[in-house]
């Protein structure tokens, strides 16, 4: 197992009280896997992402344990965290294309970022090559400042900075939000790739877009408010959803085909609760098609079928419903 996560609870200092940003939250992202990581914007996503690398100022850990390869993250702990990272896991953020100082050559950017970490360009120099390469990058992007890349090239040099020392977790944040088509597609394949060569072991790639996840993924969490709503294998969660919150996210994205001139596209109606004072039970009642009174009551994140966690008491009833229907059927 490569990543596990027990109770996590993040929070965000604020001036109006602490916004629980990510609530009790357990899951696993095993070695070799692609867990991508969906949901509404302010859903904790990014939150949930970072806390396994950093805690910036506002945050706070209130609970909860990382375990990464079996030992321990010290999340909570700046200074102890400092030999985790870009080793241990990494990060590609989510503004990535203006993560890089305009004023550093992309060479000098990884000399002082592997130096920060005890490694000293030299050493991996040949294998920096390779990769730039390897993301159809020229040799001469080392001398380059990123200004003179488009957005599409930045994006790919961070992608090889941030796994220049072959990390076990890699966390993608929105890698491809700010990239047209073609680029997405191509930063798409490129995380697979570097997943299957060996230079990262597992992956969290976090993105409101669930059709980037169904290429790259294996596995796909959907978050809401801070909590988590379904977890499966991806092609699971693409055709068969069972949290309303998932099937009503994946009714929202376009059709390849619809004119929408002629038919209109259709969003989630209503807003997702403040997290300053979360709501009791499921939080995804009141915009919820399906919500019944025991909806008042906080629905358990459990496996409901074989490989699929989902927290809905609807979506227990109709799994249970089936499996009695499946029963009556078999004993006739």
């Amino acid at each position: 197992m490569s990543l596990s996560v027990r109770n996590l609870r993040i929070a965000y200092r604020t001036l109006r009280g602490d916004v629980q940003a990510v609530d009790d939250v357990t899951f696993s992202v095993a070695d070799g896997e692609i867990m991508g990581l969906a949901g509404e914007s302010g859903c904790g996503k990014s939150t949930l992402g970072n806390s396994l690398i950093y805690l910036e100022g506002r945050m706070r850990h209130l609970g909860g344990t990382v375990e990464l390869d079996g030992k321990v993250l010290p999340i909570s702990d700046d200074r102890a965290m400092n030999r985790h990272r870009m080793r241990d896991v990494s990060i590609i953020p989510q503004y990535a294309m203006s993560a890089l100082n305009p004023t550093k050559k992309i060479g000098v950017l990884a000399r002082d970022l592997l130096k920060s970490r005890g490694t000293k360009l030299a050493k991996v120099l040949p294998e920096f090559r390779r990769r730039v390469a390897l993301v159809g990058l020229p040799d001469s992007v080392l001398e380059m400042y990123p200004f003179e890349l488009s957005g599409g090239m930045r994006q790919r040099a961070t992608m090889v900075i941030s796994t220049l020392l072959n990390p076990s977790l890699l966390i993608a944040d929105e890698v491809t939000s700010a990239l047209d088509v073609s680029n997405q597609r191509a930063v798409g394949e490129l995380l697979t790739e570097f997943r299957d060569r060996g230079y990262v072991k597992s992956m969290i790639v976090i993105t409101h877009d669930l059709s980037i996840l169904a290429q790259i993924a294996d596995t796909i969490m959907v978050m809401y408010a801070g909590k988590l709503a379904e977890k499966a294998d991806a092609g699971t969660i693409i055709d068969r959803p069972l949290h309303p919150y998932t099937q009503a996210l994946l009714s929202s994205l376009p059709e390849v085909g619809v004119r929408y001139e002629e038919e209109e596209l259709t969003g989630i109606p209503g807003r997702p609760p403040s997290l300053l004072d979360p709501p009791a039970g499921c939080r995804f009642r009141d915009r919820c098609p399906f919500a019944f009174d025991k909806c008042a009551e906080e629905p358990p994140f459990v496996e409901l079928l074989p490989g699929h966690q989902v927290a809905c008491w609807k979506a227990a009833q109709d799994v249970a419903g089936s499996a009695e229907r499946e029963h009556e059927e078999a004993a006739r």
